[in-house]
């Protein structure tokens, strides 16, 4: 035996202490982590004095354009003078129209200015020896909005925040992203979205990330055939962790999705105070064979794990191409290397082939984009020449790449330059930059210039599903040369009215001015290419009803439409800035969208907005429009109110003066501290003893018998492999499979599949994935999440147990078990719901099940027969899962599969 003897005064004393007895290695962990716990308990027990007692999210969406105002009401409570700060995350294609401070009955308002007026009062605040700064950054869907004040003893602020966008349609939804984090409690906290659609409200469904079983009760939704109103308005109980933990459990992003009704005509015609929108996404049409080249990036900083969730991607989007669809892939380091010579048919026997190809890929090297451009257009060229492209068919080009070009031409401008060039106006060209290490702005321009789209893919567990969510948003499309018409006597000031590509799930937007003397009957023509023949859409709409339907509701933000046109112009001006060659052409495009900026009180990326604060205070703040291609790395707090300054608790990471803020008298991670030196004398023993007993096991699957409280099946799959049909009940309308792995002894695996609604959710060790409409959401486990999708709910605690239930279904359980035998796990509730036709290797347990008596020598083993076959079943103990780690100890009955 080794005994080890720590000694040292405790603080403050002056007095040695005489040496207790030995303790094991336990009691000092046991010792330290109650001094852990207590210090980080007083910490979080500190008050600042700033209260929120109000805070209101009104959101009005009037035909897709979302008004929302936040109003946020703070008393300073405490003795002195304290700072409350106003945060809030909004989404990335809004714009500020509005931001005031009332304080003391003082309204202290946002003017917005042109950014080049807004910066010199920035650097007159620098020099005046105040603290001013930019108060925004941006998170993947969102940007932060933030603004601090100094609050007197008893004094009262009112702030509020107004923003405005154009919802779109993507994969067939809409969708409203709102963010609530107030990091208190909140007497009264009230959310309300109104949405009225005159085309017709098909399908709304909600989600949150922060929704608990009892929150949910304070949400209430109303919807007719043209509006909804979805209400958010939890007690102080209900906003409560728990009963004995004060702090808010309110802590993420709220969602609404729906879509509206569609016919295949040309889409809705809206007019409302002098101004039209027409949205357009005729239903019913057939998707067009495509040529498709996939140009991927494999230089040497591609490898690890970006390579191999782009290959996972690939995988999966190669399995979705159609027979008729053609397509190749290139892959470049320093080098470009094809696949195959030429465009081949997606046939299986093909897409095969391509699976092994992409399998194979390796990342090393340099980044060599402009080689790897020209090869898949020179690929294009000589296909078109040899007549292998058919007619009327979509040619795309798809680049993923997480660098900038080492290789080559490394001039981004020439390549730029050379690009278009070579494309010519024939393809569309899809730019995905991986990460942050790729120059966002480059490949914006790039694909601008070529008729597509650039989006970023961010660097997290779900890269390969955003990959995956991309390739669907294109991977359909319907129309070509689209081109919106109106008689010239009846409208002006048009958005865009051409369009490449039309894609299913999407949506075009065309906006302008109807003239004064305009008719009484708006119509329009929309001409477009199919695979055999061209196609015209006519649309009409009577002024003077459009302009009823929009007069009398109070919950529409009125004159919205007129907004709605200027933003959409915005927008699109902005985009021009980017693609256009001339400087003069760019002055011009800049001029006009400046103008319309300040005209109508937008933060765009041309203006900002200047924030006054009353005299003495010490900051003057600018708030402006962060654009994509800034990096990220910067840290993205919550929305809210919260207070900081003398007395104020800082949050355990945030940045100080000199680094990151540790928690109060815990030692710096960096620095090598003896815990001795604090510690009373404890004397340590170590001794050798016997290795602990084999841990009691969680099994694979936990089955409650029909009828019965108490006696539940332990199912472990010893000798399975592979993919297995787990459950199958066509009554339910639910299947579930799975792929286990018997070596591993887990499941890769578990997906269930919904056939109303149709969803389908694949639970991973990463994470969880619902689809719906070729739409993927990733959830990580033990990540808060309620969502109602047509009457079926999913819910996932804090524990990360996932369970999708109706009324009148079997609810599913999954769960990522981390204790004892970690892995996927599956549990089934209600299960007298399931219908005399279920099966599968699970689901036999619930047909005829026929029990032997008890064995004669051993009455914890009985024969279970089902379906005519005879199973062993034993009375073991078992780990329950449905509870937290370390789980709960229960007896059942275990049988082996």
């Amino acid at each position: 035996m080794r005994r080890v003897l720590f000694r040292s005064h405790l603080p403050g004393t002056g007095a040695k202490m005489k040496t207790p007895a030995p303790v094991h290695a336990w009691d000092i962990v046991l010792v330290l982590l109650s001094l852990l716990l207590a210090i980080l308990q007083t910490t979080t027990a500190q008050k600042n004095g700033i209260n929120i007692y109000s805070l209101t999210v009104d959101s009005k969406v009037s035909s897709r354009f979302a008004h929302t105002v936040v109003t946020s009401r703070v008393v300073n409570r405490a003795d002195t003078v304290q700072e409350a700060t106003f945060q809030m995350e909004l989404p990335k294609k809004a714009f500020i129209t509005n931001f005031s401070m009332i304080i003391d009955g003082v309204t202290y308002p946002g003017n917005i200015k042109e950014k080049s007026v807004a910066q010199k009062k920035y650097s007159a605040a620098v020099s005046r020896g105040e603290s001013a700064g930019l108060v925004q950054a941006t998170g993947r869907k969102t940007e932060k909005f933030q603004v601090s004040v100094s609050v007197a003893p008893a004094a009262k602020v009112t702030f509020e925040l107004v923003y405005e966008e154009l919802l779109s349609r993507r994969l067939g939804a809409y969708e409203l992203l709102l963010q609530i984090h107030p990091q208190q409690l909140v007497k009264h906290l009230q959310m309300d979205v109104h949405i009225f659609e005159p085309q017709g409200i098909s399908f709304l469904e909600t989600e949150s990330t922060f929704m608990t079983n009892e929150l949910a009760k304070a949400l209430t939704t109303f919807q007719n055939q043209t509006k909804a109103h979805i209400q958010f308005k939890p007690t102080l109980s209900q906003q409560q962790i728990s009963p004995e933990q004060q702090d808010t459990v309110l802590n993420g992003n709220f969602i609404i999705r729906y879509d509206v009704n569609r016919t295949s005509s040309g889409g809705s015609i809206q007019i409302e105070n002098g101004y039209f929108v027409h949205y357009f996404a005729p239903e019913g049409l057939s998707t067009l064979s495509k040529n498709v080249i996939f140009v991927i990036d494999k230089s040497g900083s591609m490898s690890g794990r970006k390579i191999q969730q782009t290959q996972e991607a690939l995988l999966k989007i190669l399995d979705d191409l159609r027979p008729y669809d053609q397509f190749n892939l290139i892959s470049f380091s320093g080098e470009a290397t094809q696949w195959k010579p030429q465009l081949v048919p997606a046939s299986a026997e093909n897409v095969k082939e391509a699976k092994s190809y992409v399998a194979g890929i390796q990342a090393q090297g340099g980044t060599n984009i402009n080689d790897a451009m020209l090869m898949a257009v020179q690929l294009l060229e000589r296909a078109n020449r040899e007549e292998l492209l058919p007619a009327r068919s979509v040619t795309l080009i798809v680049l993923l790449t997480d660098g900038d070009p080492t290789v080559g031409e490394t001039n981004p401008s020439r390549i730029q330059k050379n690009v278009q060039e070579a494309i010519d106006g024939q393809y569309s060209l899809f730019c995905l930059g991986f990460g942050f290490d790729v120059s966002y702005a480059f490949l914006e321009k790039l694909a601008l210039d070529n008729g597509g789209l650039a989006r970023r893919i961010y660097e997290d567990s779900d890269s390969a599903l955003q990959l995956q969510d991309f390739y669907q948003e294109v991977a359909n499309p319907l129309l070509t040369s689209v081109a919106f018409e109106y008689p010239s006597n009846a409208v002006e000031a048009v958005t865009q009215d051409h369009f490449r590509l039309f894609f299913k799930g999407s949506e075009l937007v065309v906006a302008g001015k109807l003239r004064d003397q305009s008719p009484d009957i708006l119509s329009a023509r929309v001409r477009g290419q199919l695979n055999l023949e061209d196609i015209t859409f006519v649309t009409e709409s009577s002024v003077a009803e459009q302009e009823e339907a929009f007069r009398s509701p109070k919950y529409i933000f009125h004159s919205f439409m007129e907004r709605l046109w200027a933003y959409l112009t915005i927008q699109q001006l902005l985009e021009q800035m980017v693609s256009t060659k001339s400087d003069a052409e760019k002055q011009a495009l800049e001029a006009r969208a400046l103008s319309l900026s300040l005209n109508y009180s937008f933060v765009t990326p041309l203006t900002s907005m200047v924030i006054t604060k009353p005299e003495g205070q010490e900051q003057s703040e600018v708030a402006e429009k962060p654009v994509e291609n800034e990096s990220r790395h910067r840290n993205v707090y919550s929305a809210g109110v919260f207070g900081q300054g003398p007395g104020f608790p800082m949050r355990f990471g945030q940045l100080g003066p000199s680094g990151p803020i540790h928690p109060p008298y815990l030692p710096d991670p960096s620095h090598h501290t003896t815990w001795g030196a604090v510690l009373p004398d404890i004397a340590l023993e170590t001794t050798t003893t016997a290795p602990p007993p084999a841990p009691i096991q969680a099994p694979s699957v936990i089955l409650p018998l029909p009828g019965q409280s108490e006696n539940q099946l332990c199912v472990d799959l010893k000798h399975s492999q592979g993919l297995l049909n787990l459950l199958s009940d066509p009554g339910q309308g639910v299947e579930v499979t799975g792929h286990y792995e018997m070596g591993k002894a887990k499941f890769m695996w578990i997906d269930v599949t919904f056939k109303n609604p149709q969803l389908q959710v694949r639970a991973s060790p990463e994470h969880v994935v619902v689809t719906r409409n070729r739409r993927n959401s990733a959830y990580k486990w033990k990540e808060t999440l309620y969502s109602v999708v047509s009457g079926l709910k999913m819910t996932m605690d804090k524990a990360g147990l996932l369970l999708l239930s109706s009324p009148d279904r079997v609810t599913i359980g999954l769960l990522s078990w981390d204790g004892p035998g970690e892995g996927l796990r599956l549990l089934l509730r209600d299960v007298d719901r399931f219908s005399s036709h279920v099966n599968g290797t699970l689901g036999q347990f619930y047909q005829d099940v026929l029990w032997g008596p008890p064995a004669a020598a051993d009455d914890s083993k009985r024969t279970l027969r089902v379906q005519g076959r005879d199973h062993s079943a034993t009375r073991e103990l078992k780990l329950d899962y449905q509870e937290a780690p370390p789980g709960k100890e229960i007896f059942c009955w275990s049988v082996e599969l």
